[in-house]
């Protein structure tokens, strides 16, 4: 079954990403690439106590995440991959191992302008999101499986909330 989704939210792992994602898609593992929190045991501990039993959690650099996505799409168990932001997931994007990025919370800061429910970008975000889907890969929004899916075009739109 491999990577299910590769999601960019900003919150990674919460109620959201495992009770949504995760139980209708029998979601056994979560990579989360983030380069602070791959050297903070702490902060790992916090977003393990997020995860149900059955459930993997893996916290890795995106170095890491590059040399080792052959290995979390050859596993057997259905499996997501988490980034905290866009910038994360281009590099990921960059060096050629995504084919397609599901942008599920990029919630409010200031520069941002709401596009979706969920979804608020600057306009260098919408850039980077552009940027990404220029090289081939897939950008669609879409909170839950069950919700709308959004397509890039439709997100930057930002008339269907």
């Amino acid at each position: 079954m491999s990577l299910v989704i590769c999601r960019i939210d900003d919150r990674l792992i919460h109620g959201q990403v495992v009770v949504g994602w995760g139980q209708p898609m029998d979601i056994r593992f979560v990579v989360l690439v983030d380069d602070q929190v791959a050297q903070s045991e702490w902060e790992q501990e916090l977003y393990r106590m997020g995860v149900p039993p059955g459930m993997q959690a893996m916290f890795v650099s995106s170095e890491v995440a590059i040399a080792a996505i052959a290995g979390y799409r050859d596993d057997e168990r259905p499996g997501i991959l988490l980034v905290p932001d866009i910038a994360t997931m281009r590099k990921l994007v960059d060096a050629g191992v995504i084919e397609s990025v599901n942008v599920g919370g990029l919630h409010h800061r200031p520069g941002r302008t709401q596009k979706l429910r969920y979804v608020f970008l600057s306009p260098d975000e919408e850039a980077e999101l552009r940027a990404i889907e220029a090289k081939g890969v897939r950008v669609f929004a879409q909170d839950v499986p069950a919700a709308t899916s959004y397509s890039l075009e439709e997100m930057l739109k930002g008339d269907a909330q």
